[in-house]
């Protein structure tokens, strides 16, 4: 389904509000016009370690070790290949390749003990039927359900975690989340956890009903944003380091003017 246009729904979820904001002309690319662009290798390595970490919670609980998921990673990554050809050519040193993904599950292990919990949710899918006009959704890395009912929502992310003061835009994803699940199950979550494997960080919040109300506004004032950009067919370019990584950069207007 393509976003809103004529009687078709917005389709909002947090990476789209996140692309939106930091570059309209980046959405229109990526959403309105679906111009294909070829994978990227950070993405792609942050895809296999998640499937390695989703499915070694199949495992029993005392089985669930570093050499575990390492055993997981070469038919892993095996399956992501066949899927993408693609990565064939674009992973010139394979070896290098499966030794950075195998650090960062290695890194896992020094955060977390899965053999001490189950994992009561992998790759869950959340929606809302947000308004008439918005259909919000998300998928969640995991979502445990404590026997005392407490819910604690946590997202994996290969990368480096944010400098003091910049955890609140990282957050918002699972503000996000807990938000759907909400409104779909009308219980709070307890804790919201992002665990960075990059450097080895933990970002933790507890989310209030306040939270959830701003996380809301925000969702609302951004949908309304793409609205307006879709009705005006006006998707102004919003310049910044990022665009030294951006595929559409030789065809964006804000570097050929």
């Amino acid at each position: 389904m393509l976003p809103y246009v004529n009687s078709e729904r917005l389709r909002l979820s947090p990476s789209r509000v996140s692309e939106f904001e930091n570059c309209p002309q980046l959405y229109k690319y990526r959403v309105i016009d679906q111009l294909p662009q070829p994978p990227s290798l950070d993405a792609e390595r942050g895809t296999l370690v998640h499937t390695v970490l989703h499915d070694l919670f199949e495992s029993p609980a005392s089985e669930r070790t570093p050499q575990t998921a390492l055993d997981l990673l070469p038919s892993r990554w095996k399956a992501q290949m066949e899927n993408k050809p693609e990565l064939l050519e674009m992973v010139t040193n394979e070896k290098e390749w499966l030794d950075r993904a195998s650090a960062l599950l290695q890194t896992y292990f020094t955060l977390e003990d899965p053999q001490k919990f189950e994992a009561t949710h992998r790759e869950l899918h959340l929606e809302n039927d947000f308004s008439e006009k918005i259909y919000l959704h998300g998928y969640v890395d995991r979502l445990d359900v404590a026997p005392t009912g407490e819910v604690r929502i946590i997202d994996y992310k290969t990368g480096k975690a944010p400098k003091p003061g910049w955890e609140e835009k990282s957050l918002f994803q699972l503000r996000v989340y807990a938000l759907l699940y909400f409104k779909m199950n009308n219980v709070l979550p307890r804790i919201l956890q992002l665990i960075y494997l990059g450097d080895a960080k933990v970002i933790k919040s507890t989310p209030t009903l306040s939270d959830l109300a701003a996380t809301e506004k925000t969702l609302e004032r951004v949908a309304k944003d793409i609205f307006a950009s879709i009705d005006k067919d006006y998707w102004p370019p919003k310049p910044s380091r990022l665009c030294d990584w951006c595929f559409f950069k030789p065809i964006c207007p804000a570097h050929n003017v």
